[in-house]
């Protein structure tokens, strides 16, 4: 009798533990789902199929400050860098089966709004900041960048060979930008030779690679290495952390974001995969831990556990966790991204649902208009923890 009421017991906990799990699953898809709709219902520019706003409320004029030189003004459309975070939260949704041919509408809508800033009157073909039907703007190499690697999860998800070309279109461009001052690596905008940055490069090795993962074609392999290889000589730190940008002179500039150190790690972990060399799996432990320890925050009243310095940075480095994960089945800094996303989510929103800036609580934050890329970032990382289904 005692036997049978422990095999009850057990029986009772681990229903409820799983029952919590397929619970949390649920909430973290149904909160990306949420997200996603309500960017596009606030955000989407009905008068350009696949645009959006830069910011929500967009009633008043605000000044960008992510361009080479002066500050720019916001502008009817966003600019390609936020817009490609809806682009990236798509192709992870879409990876729902319930959710699929919702997310190839979308899919397909956004694919008219990325075709809108190719320009074609300069050559190599390459997308600007800025829709090219609306005005002429800088062409950057970490935006093209971002572009292959939107164009080739497309791919992934859709098996259609469109985004295939459009990919490679775009890393021609990329490399038009390679020369061998400081001993290689590209710039961070066509025409401006005065730094580069581990943004550009660091993204161009993730496009290379994932090429090279969609097409079997050595030659992105190949130049998925050089940048890689770049980056590791030039970049980065003695404990696996990346540097900002080397100038000229060849000092590097000594301050870290998260989303550098992230595709670094991304690239070790699919080097490991085409290679199975143990040094990329060893360099990607490495840089993990170290991403783990470096951008922890110090502030130790501070409930998160990361410091944030862009929603969308940090996204960047979980995208390199996430694959780590897969090698490794270490849940430690999924969870903690997790955990600092749970707490935002509960802590930081506006009165429409939409999430600070860095994360921050306060009610002079919350008031703010809320950038794109903060809130799309949101919907992919969500999307990205429900179909990892983690226990606790």
């Amino acid at each position: 009798m005692m036997k049978y009421l422990f095999f009850l017991i057990c029986i009772t906990f681990c229903l409820r533990g799983y029952g919590q799990e397929l619970n949390q699953n649920t909430i973290y898809k149904s909160r990306a789902d949420a997200m996603f709709e309500k960017i596009w219902q606030h955000y989407r520019v009905k008068k350009y199929p696949g645009l959006f706003t830069e910011h929500y409320p967009s009633e008043q004029k605000i000044t960008l400050d992510y361009f080479q030189g002066a500050n720019v003004n916001e502008k009817t459309v966003s600019f390609l860098w936020p817009f490609s975070g809806m682009y990236s939260a798509a192709n992870v949704l879409v990876r729902f089966p319930e959710l699929k041919q919702k997310y190839n509408k979308y899919l397909d809508t956004l694919s008219i709004g990325v075709w809108s800033y190719r320009d074609t009157t300069r050559s190599p073909v390459g997308y600007q900041a800025f829709p090219a039907m609306l005005e002429k703007s800088d062409r950057y190499y970490d935006d093209n960048a971002l572009v292959c690697i939107d164009y080739l999860e497309a791919y992934l998800n859709t098996k259609d060979q469109k985004y295939i070309l459009k990919a490679k279109e775009v890393f021609d461009f990329i490399i038009s930008g390679w020369d061998e001052q400081l001993g290689g690596g590209v710039y961070w905008l066509e025409g401006h030779k005065d730094q580069k940055p581990a943004c550009s490069n660091g993204m161009s090795t993730l496009a290379a690679l994932k090429l090279y993962q969609c097409t079997n074609d050595t030659f992105y392999l190949d130049w998925g290495k050089k940048f890689y290889n770049w980056m590791f000589i030039t970049l980065r730190n003695p404990d696996g952390i990346y540097y900002n940008d080397v100038k000229m002179n060849g000092i590097p500039n000594k301050v870290y974001y998260t989303y550098n150190t992230g595709s670094m790690l991304e690239s070790s972990v699919l080097l490991y995969g085409f290679t199975k060399e143990p040094k990329y799996l060893s360099e990607a432990e490495t840089v993990a831990k170290s991403a783990h320890r470096f951008f922890a925050n110090k502030n130790k009243t501070q409930a998160s556990y990361y410091n944030i310095d862009l929603p969308w940075f940090v996204t960047v480095l979980f995208r390199g966790y996430e694959a780590l994960y897969h090698l490794n089945g270490n849940p430690t800094y999924i969870n903690a991204v997790a955990s600092d996303l749970d707490k935002a989510w509960q802590n930081s929103s506006d009165k429409y649902g939409f999430l600070t800036a860095k994360w921050a609580r306060d009610k002079v934050s919350k008031a703010k208009p809320k950038w794109l890329l903060d809130e799309a970032c949101v919907a992919e990382l969500y999307g990205r923890l429900s179909l990892l289904n983690i226990k606790k």
